[in-house]
């Protein structure tokens, strides 16, 4: 017998999985996983990604095992800049067919 009572899913499984601040966790993930992408790239250890992007060491291999609810976006994104990144923000009124919130492209 198929269930009816199951909530229906979002786009966000953080959200889902009940986390308060699914939106800022996701933005936080996308970034973070950017970063690794560059410094795996580039062939960087910790410490040395650390001195480039300006955290320290512990905090890069917190970065690295995504564990992010202690960094900020703007270090995220300023992380980035280090890197050669450009980052842009757009804030624009939310639409009938989308929700407010925050997303990372």
């Amino acid at each position: 017998m198929a269930r009816t009572d199951e909530p229906e899913g979002t786009d966000n499984v953080l959200f889902d999985l009940g986390f308060e601040d699914a939106e800022d966790l996701s933005a936080k993930a996308a970034l973070a996983f950017r970063l690794n992408q560059l410094i795996d790239q580039r062939g960087l250890s910790q410490a040395e990604a650390a001195a480039i992007i300006g955290m320290t060491q512990p905090k890069v291999s917190q970065l690295i095992r995504y564990k992010i609810q202690n960094i900020s976006l703007e270090r995220l994104m300023r992380a980035l800049v280090s890197l050669d990144q450009h980052v842009e923000i757009v804030v624009r009124p939310g639409r009938p067919t989308q929700a407010p919130g925050i997303k990372v492209v």
